[in-house]
């Protein structure tokens, strides 16, 4: 199996998400991950998700899906002993993520330059709403405060009805890996150079380059976006959304090949005879005829009938489908997109994110169940010197 950081010892000091999911994928890549929470309650998204009676047992699906293979380790840092501990722990580490307001990190005592003295190796990755610098670096956020924020949500949505918010927290997660790979990357430059590394990932900034383009086109010639509903972002009348007997279909025939291949694809080479659609500038002129034309034939045969069509003349086409409907398909099954695992405490499987690539044909799936809170607490303090009677001592004054 893919398993480049084994031998790595991550420390992730993060709760909800955005943290969660970029320890996440390090952890599926091989490297021991040391999940760190307090000893009352843990990371808040336990007591998150669609199953109440796993919410009650600090297992909640929120924090299933991106906190398998670690492990727990409850931790007050507020005390001196609690510090003390997690000082030693990043001895030994390679990789230390947080993700608290700025400011809040030095508060505790665990700034980077502290975590550098300690360890002069080490990649430090600081993950917040806004980074760790600017007039908003202070301020806290979620993911719908983001969107609001970054731009999206005004080219989402149509005029009628008004700015729309992508329906995930898609913020969070690419910010997740937006840290994974800048982790990845801060690892190799330590070796290159034998120094630490701050890492700075900002949600702000992901979900801004999320929009490159659009970001580039404004800034070089001052293009504003406007809200396309479900239109294609070439404005060509043969690309977008179009209605069909039982649903939308997506299309995009942007170019004059993917047009004539639409035609034929559609039983319809009558329409490149018209001379009002004859070549792409006279389409272009005739864009509302052009566009009537298709939404007629599209509405006379099913979503998947197109589908399969334009996929057989090759123009890519794709009913729009729920959740269910494509998680129950092939492709997503074949690309392993979810591994099912068997978990003790719970009747029902749990099925949970796999690495975002295949690597040598291979899925990389977790292996280990998320832990309970702080089950792994006592074996990661015996393995750096902690005796029975220190042990017995911390729990006693609610230090882990």
């Amino acid at each position: 199996m893919f398993q480049p950081l084994v031998g790595l010892r991550v420390i992730d000091v993060t709760q909800v998400l955005a943290g969660p999911y970029a320890a996440y994928q390090l952890g599926l890549m091989g490297a021991e991950i040391l999940k760190i929470e307090t000893p009352d309650g843990g990371d808040w998204s336990r007591e998150k998700g669609d199953i109440p009676h796993l919410n009650g047992e600090g297992m909640g699906l929120s924090y299933l899906t991106q906190n398998a293979n670690k492990k727990s380790v409850t931790l007050n840092l507020k005390s001196e002993e609690g510090l003390a501990i997690i000082k030693r722990l990043i001895e030994g580490a390679d990789v230390f993520i947080e993700n608290f307001r700025p400011g809040t990190i030095a508060r505790l005592g665990l700034p980077f330059e502290v975590v550098r003295a300690i360890n002069p190796k080490i990649v430090y990755c600081s993950i917040s709403a806004f980074g760790q610098d600017g007039e908003l670096s202070h301020r806290p956020a979620y993911d719908h405060v983001i969107q609001g924020m970054c731009g999206i949500m005004k080219t989402t949505g149509t005029p009628n009805t008004g700015p729309q918010k992508v329906g995930a927290p898609y913020v969070d997660y690419a910010t997740g890996l937006n840290a994974a790979f800048a982790i990845v990357s801060a690892l190799h430059e330590t070796r290159r150079t034998g120094e630490a590394v701050h890492l700075d990932v900002a949600m702000l900034d992901t979900s801004m380059l999320l929009m490159a383009s659009l970001v580039t086109s404004h800034l070089t010639g001052g293009w504003m976006p406007v809200q396309s509903g479900n239109e294609a972002w070439s404005q060509s009348p043969s690309s977008g959304a179009f209605e069909t007997e039982d649903g939308l279909l997506m299309v995009a025939a942007n170019n004059d090949k993917q047009f004539r291949a639409m035609c034929a694809g559609l039983g319809r080479p009558d329409i490149l005879a018209d001379e009002r659609w004859r070549e792409p500038r006279q389409r272009q002129a005739n864009a509302a005829s052009l566009r009537a034309e298709f939404v007629a034939i599209f509405r006379t045969g099913t979503a998947l009938h197109w589908e399969a069509a334009l996929d057989a003349a090759g123009v890519p086409a794709a009913k729009v489908r729920s959740l269910d409907e494509v998680l129950a398909e092939g492709q997503a099954r074949t690309r392993g997109i979810a591994h099912t695992m068997h978990w003790a405490r719970e009747p029902n499987d749990i099925h949970l994110p796999t690495l975002g690539f295949k690597a040598n044909s291979e899925v990389i799936a977790p292996t280990n169940a998320p832990p309970t809170l702080g089950q792994d607490t006592q074996d990661i303090l015996r393995g750096i010197g902690y005796s029975e009677a220190e042990l017995r001592g911390f729990a006693e004054r609610a230090v882990i």
